[in-house]
């Protein structure tokens, strides 16, 4: 495992899911934490399980609030002396096709998924460069590698951070800063499978992740020692190809969307047992 020990790592969206197992795996690796989630309760919670590991400041807060941002990144590196690693992963999906979403949901969803980790990312920066070594890791999705239907703001704003990321890279190569991405396809967590009648069919045409998987890929980017982790990698290939090739996309789609229908049924037995 990447030693982090001594660094201090802002993780945004960490009350859950993979921001949740990111907190887990960083303070495991010898991370100090500030914790970003708009709900106090589970917040509170996974930053009182992690007391018991590591250094850890909890901001309850909306990464969409530029002044909260800035508070954040302020407090971080005047609490902890430092301020090391950004990862963006807070992330906002109202899923459906365009005509049957709220206006402000789309306009909310690209203020989470895009505006705030452009904006923390460049707010960062001054704060990062003072480090010998520093990262900023944008937690993607393969939507934003091959765009879907019923998911377009959502596609959009992946793709959007995607971009920005990987022109950012390159900006800042050979600097002290890494920059990176994890782009996982459908992840076990409940942004999934707590609406899962909702989510497209499509989706679960893939394998899904755990949201371990996903946090072992963001300590392997913010190590540098990948720009880009596409998960699976089989799903990462076939997202670019789709991407390149649209006419194969649309050959393609009657098929995953029956496999993915098949294996949607599976998960929501899963789902039932568990309950």
């Amino acid at each position: 495992m990447e030693n982090f020990s001594g660094k201090t790592v802002v993780i945004t969206g960490a009350s859950a899911g993979i921001g949740e197992a990111c907190a887990k795996a960083f303070a495991g690796a010898g991370a100090k934490l500030a914790l970003v989630a708009r709900g106090r309760e589970k917040l509170t919670g996974v930053a009182d399980q992690l007391r018991k590991t590591t250094e850890v400041r909890e901001f309850v807060m909306d990464v969409g609030n530029l002044d909260d941002c800035d508070r954040l990144l302020e407090e971080t590196h005047k609490n902890f002396g430092n301020l090391n690693i950004l990862i963006n992963n807070a992330g906002m999906h109202e899923r459906g096709d365009l005509e049957t979403i709220d206006a402000r949901a789309v306009a909310q969803m690209v203020d989470i998924n895009m505006r705030a980790p452009l904006y923390l990312s460049a707010a960062s920066l001054p704060y990062l460069r003072q480090s010998e070594s520093s990262a900023i890791v944008y937690v993607g999705s393969l939507a934003g590698l091959a765009p879907l239907p019923g998911a377009a703001t959502y596609s959009a704003t992946k793709a959007g951070m995607r971009a920005f990321g990987f022109a950012m890279a390159d900006e800042m190569r050979g600097s002290n800063v890494q920059i990176g991405i994890v782009s996982p396809g459908p992840v076990d967590t409940g942004f999934i499978m707590e609406n899962i009648d909702n989510v497209e069919d499509i989706v679960f045409s893939q394998p899904m992740s755990t949201a371990e998987q996903v946090a072992d890929a963001v300590l392997l980017v913010a190590g540098g020692h990948q720009t880009e982790v596409a998960m699976p990698s089989l799903s990462g290939k076939l997202a670019a190809v789709s991407y390149n090739f649209p006419s194969i996309r649309r050959l393609l789609r009657p098929v995953l969307y029956a496999i993915g229908r098949k294996n949607k049924r599976k998960y929501k037995k899963c789902e039932t047992d568990k309950t």
